[in-house]
């Protein structure tokens, strides 16, 4: 499979990463999803710290674990719950949210080290991706010129620790590379260079080599010869080229991150699309509801939703309408009365909520990473 023939939009040129080519679907914003989406924007905005950041569990995982370093303002759950109210239509100094978004932004710009990296208590790469995300998200829509500065410097930090394999982990500057990190730095990449910050062709090309060798196909199942079962073709490995485990998370953000180097039409694709679909209801059975709202939960629908939102209808298959609709009444059946999502298992509530309403904004598209 030749790389050359399947990225179709990484020529130098302003906005490389928003020609899908797939058919819009209708966005239909039913008033019980409007709702949830309210109460979590309160719950967030009554729990923001005095420093403009919001609380929680730094660490990392660990298998199937959470093993927690620190805790306090967490830089990606800051980033994370300031996009939430971006997402809902709030702007920093603007409107009802406004302050709370403004606070929030002064955090994560105090946070950002001299050399580009965004970190604060121990938080590590995927804290830094959600927080040059969010910064190329707020610069798109106000072009701050202090925003700008911080950014650059951010992506430069993302380009300047890519590995030999094209990826990223936990750490700056590590040999090897995983799926989880890959995906939240592609989008912050993907997000920066739309709005016209510099990120080199050749970055983007190594990244999205190493998502296309990613995908399990009959071909890379035989070659590594590894104890997979069938069913398993068309989802992702966690590490290229090393017959790793697959999931459904790992899915959902390889065919994110395809979508986000500007490949729209491979079979990994379909394919992907097409595990996502068949494994959902199994994969809310084991780490929604009855585990209290687990980590996989949260990045699997966070990635989930936007490859079958950008998907809409392909080849005559319907994946977005159906998808969304199981996730959405799954998660307004999570919330709490105090308008909170869960997260047993991970950074904390603060992480729940923002990411919850994150996946039931979608639809909104307020922001430019949402849009097709």
């Amino acid at each position: 499979m030749s790389l050359g023939t399947l990225v179709l939009a990484l020529a130098p040129c302003p906005l490389p990463f928003q020609e899908s080519g797939y058919e819009s679907m209708p966005i239909v914003v039913t008033d019980g999803q409007r709702e949830a989406v309210e109460r979590g924007l309160v719950w967030l905005a009554a729990h923001q710290n005095a420093d403009g950041s919001w609380p929680g569990k730094i660490g990392y995982k660990l298998n199937s674990d959470y093993r927690q370093t620190g805790e306090g303002g967490h830089v990606a759950v800051t980033s994370l719950a300031c996009m939430a109210f971006l997402a809902g239509g709030h702007l920093p100094g603007r409107g009802e949210y406004g302050d709370v978004v403004e606070r929030g932004l002064s955090f994560v710009l105090q946070t950002a080290q001299e050399d580009g990296y965004i970190t604060h208590g121990g938080t590590r790469m995927y804290s830094h991706a959600f927080a040059t995300l969010f910064l190329a998200e707020i610069y798109g829509m106000t072009h701050r010129q202090d925003v700008r500065r911080k950014l650059q410097k951010a992506v430069d930090f993302i380009v300047d620790t890519q590995n030999e394999e094209g990826g990223w982990r936990y750490v700056p500057f590590a040999p090897e590379s995983d799926m989880s990190i890959v995906v939240c730095q592609v989008l912050a990449l993907r997000a920066a260079r739309n709005i016209g910050i510099r990120v080199p062709k050749s970055t983007v090309d190594l990244a999205a080599q190493y998502v296309v060798d990613s995908a399990i196909t009959e071909n890379s199942r035989r070659r590594l010869r590894a104890n997979m079962f069938a069913d398993e073709i068309g989802s992702f490995h966690y590490q290229r080229g090393r017959g790793s485990r697959s999931s459904f998370p790992l899915t959902a953000a390889g065919v994110t991150a395809l979508h986000g180097v500007g490949i729209y039409s491979d079979d990994s694709i379909r394919r992907g699309l097409d595990y996502l679909a068949r494994h959902l209801d199994q994969f809310n059975r084991q780490y929604g509801a009855p585990r209290d709202g687990h980590y996989f939960f949260w990045y699997g629908h966070y990635y989930g939703v936007q490859a079958m939102y950008t998907a809409g209808t392909s080849s005559h298959v319907n994946y977005w309408e159906p998808y969304f609709g199981r996730v959405r009444e799954e998660l307004i059946a999570m919330q709490g009365p105090d308008g909170s999502f869960p997260n047993r298992v991970g950074p904390g509530r603060a992480f729940g909520t923002a990411m919850a309403v994150l996946i039931l904004e979608i639809p909104y598209r307020y922001l430019p990473i949402f849009q097709r």
